[in-house]
């Protein structure tokens, strides 16, 4: 859920994905809440916790169950980084916050600062299907079910373009850390 992102940022990284997949891991109230509104088919028989790919394609066929899923997964997220946010306040080190769903969320007014890192849909559908495993299908309704990105970045602070290699995405940090240590 939280790791050092390396000596190019020096900052904390809270990942709301990770802590997603920690809340359904398990034998944790969420896991209860989450059985209890889809059933004890989405049960993974191996580790007791959600099977996260019988859930996925629930969520991703029918916007209300989904709604169903981030009333019960979006505030025990939130609850986790805003804890953490506490325990930096006042400190110089920086924490970064990765929600995927920020501005769905409403939470942007919680940050000094709100980066978007965008590419175009072709590339951002392979790196789903790449990064993820999943079928094009799949990457596309996620992608559907999420704000425009046009509008992601009108709401940004500040836009990280990225459809070159994500090596790249390194040098594009480093620029933008510079520039925010300046400003901050």
């Amino acid at each position: 859920m939280t790791r050092r992102v390396g000596p190019l940022l020096g900052a904390t990284l809270f990942d709301a994905d990770a802590a997603a997949r920690e809340l359904l891991a398990g034998n944790s109230p969420a896991v209860q809440q989450v059985v209890k509104a889809f059933g004890r088919d989405v049960i993974s028989p191996g580790t007791g916790g959600i099977d996260r790919a019988k859930l996925r394609e629930i969520v991703f066929r029918d916007a209300s169950k989904r709604k169903v899923l981030e009333e019960i997964l979006h505030p025990l997220i939130r609850s986790r980084w805003m804890t953490l946010a506490e325990e930096f306040r006042g400190r110089a080190e920086w924490m970064l916050v990765d929600i995927p769903l920020l501005f769905e969320t409403q939470a942007e007014s919680q940050f000094d600062a709100v980066v978007v890192v965008a590419c175009g849909a072709a590339t951002q559908k392979a790196r789903i299907v790449l990064e993820r495993g999943l079928t094009e299908e799949m990457a596309e309704r996620i992608i559907a079910s999420q704000q425009s990105l046009a509008s992601k970045i009108s709401l940004a602070s500040h836009v990280v373009w990225n459809e070159s290699p994500l090596a790249r995405l390194d040098e594009q940090a480093q620029i933008l850390t510079d520039y925010l240590q300046r400003k901050f």
